[in-house]
């Protein structure tokens, strides 16, 4: 009974604190919210950022022991999961015990972010988990690639602004138009800008060198620098499209190249850029092209997300979207500038825009909670795994870990989730999946939304999808098993399937 009544007190401590320090962050994100449907969201992600600055493994093991709920699963109802845990542990201790909360107070949180998933991807049609399709250039010439979508319930559909023109996605929507009339399925459709692209730019290579490999040392200059460069030509060279990064990156940090294919030290900054060396890279070395990716995951970037062609190609997507895909956001002023350039172009009403938040940075991630109240205290919002460039910053070893701390963050806030980037890659390039890429789509049944890319096998890979998500919808509720009836190890269902016909 002493362990108990220690018990009790601990939860009551760690309720009021989660409760006080709550509201005070909840002040601080008053002026950022305006709609009032999302305050108790707010307040319920304020509660989970305090809980969770603190360890809860021996209370949760105590917790265990007596058969009651060990808190794992409290992202969406943080205050009512303590409550009810506290409110068990009195009766134990013989003490009256404070008002229980409801069935409906207790999944209140739950409901709430379903409503909000169906208000970024619509109402739920052939699945519990929703499918976003990017489009290939070609949807824009092909009726059929939308018909086929809509047929399948697909529930959104991805442009992005990074390829193709403004008459190829109004051909790619007007498609979309023509198959919900057809089909009598309405698909969302989100317009993914651009934001800042860093990429490399042309290429100088040593004489009768193709490949850079480990150990080789490359000079990194701002896009039309390689001129500049007073280096002999045994070294390789390559530009970057912005000059902010060459510019700020200092001594010893890492630039990675190509998706993270090659990663370089940096060892000398001069006036015409930056000197590093290879220190990880593949057996056979990496050809040096234009249009890839650069990562500076060492270097905080001071760039505004909205670039001088996003805002351009808002004045299509603001009129013509659904929801607008937000790449390289990194702060609550990357938000404010994006909310604000859509106020100017849809001054009554560009709170129905959704808006989804692509994480794809350190800064993101650490900004995350801010980011996230001021978009969903205004529109529509989900947020956007984007598991490529977020893997090359913050390490392929970390992924793992921070794709369940954003998934926690987002239902704690009540915004629905999207699991991108290379979903079932290999079956929708190649015709067959990997045994990992199954396993990693049999995870992505806990977000609201997983997206697939463009490829040969799409259709193919959409079947497959649709087929694991109804299994694992059975077995799995976000962080919550569900206890259907197994079959695997029936022995009378094994007896009947062995037995020999009549």
């Amino acid at each position: 009974m002493h362990d108990v009544a220690s018990l009790k007190r601990k939860l009551d401590s760690l309720i009021a604190e989660v409760g006080a320090e709550g509201a005070v962050r909840m002040a601080s994100w008053s002026d950022r919210i305006e709609h009032r449907d999302f305050l108790a969201s707010a307040a319920n992600l304020a509660h989970y950022l305090v809980l969770r600055r603190h360890d809860l493994r021996p209370l949760q093991r105590s917790l265990m022991a007596l058969g009651m709920s060990s808190l794992g699963r409290l992202e969406s109802r943080v205050l009512p999961t303590l409550q009810a845990v506290a409110a068990s542990v009195a009766a134990l201790c013989g003490e009256a015990a404070a008002e229980r909360p409801s069935v409906r107070q207790f999944f209140a949180g739950e409901q709430h972010l379903a409503q909000c998933a169906e208000a970024v991807f619509g109402p739920p049609s052939l699945r519990h988990t929703a499918l976003l399709v990017t489009c290939p250039t070609e949807a824009a010439d092909d009726p059929t690639f939308m018909l086929r979508l809509a047929e399948r319930g697909v529930d959104a559909i991805r442009i992005n602004c990074a390829h193709d023109s403004a008459a190829q996605w109004q051909r790619m929507i007007n498609h979309v138009h023509t198959a919900e009339q057809a089909t009598g399925h309405r698909i969302k459709i989100l317009m993914d800008i651009a934001g800042p692209k860093i990429r490399t730019g042309l290429a100088r290579l040593p004489i009768g060198r193709e490949r850079i490999g480990l150990g080789d040392v490359l000079a990194l200059v701002p896009q039309g620098g390689l001129d500049r460069v007073d280096l002999d030509d045994e070294y390789f060279a390559i530009e970057c499209t912005l000059s902010e990064p060459v510019l700020r990156t200092p001594v010893g940090a890492r630039v990675f190249v190509d998706d993270g294919k090659l990663c370089v030290r940096i060892e000398r900054v001069a006036a015409w850029g930056l000197l590093g060396r290879v220190t990880a890279a593949a057996d056979n070395g990496l050809r040096l092209k234009p249009e890839k990716g650069l990562n500076f995951p060492d270097t905080p970037l001071a760039i505004p997300a909205l670039t001088a062609k996003d805002r351009s190609d808002l004045d299509f997507v603001a009129t013509h979207a659904d929801g607008i895909e937000f790449s390289f956001v990194q702060s609550v002023k990357d938000v404010e500038a994006l909310q604000a350039a859509l106020a100017e172009r849809r001054p009554k009403d560009w709170r129905k825009l959704s808006l989804i938040l692509k994480i794809e940075t350190p800064e993101a991630v650490a900004n995350l909670p801010e980011i996230v109240v001021q978009a969903a205290g205004r529109q529509p919002t989900a947020i956007m795994i984007a598991r490529g460039d977020l893997a090359v910053e913050i390490g392929f070893a970390r992924l793992a870990e921070m794709q369940e701390e954003i998934l926690w963050i987002g239902e704690a806030a009540h915004v629905p989730v999207i699991w991108a980037t290379q979903v079932l890659e290999h079956l929708v390039k190649k015709g067959t999946p990997s045994r990992g890429e199954m396993t990693d789509a049999a995870m992505a049944a806990r977000a609201e939304c997983v997206m697939l890319n463009k490829g040969p096998y799409l259709f193919k890979a959409i079947t497959e999808l649709d087929t694991l998500l109804a299994r694992m919808d059975a077995h799995q509720h976000k962080k919550t098993p569900q206890l259907r009836p197994l079959r695997s190890w029936d022995r009378a269902k094994l007896a009947r399937s062995h037995k020999a016909p009549a």
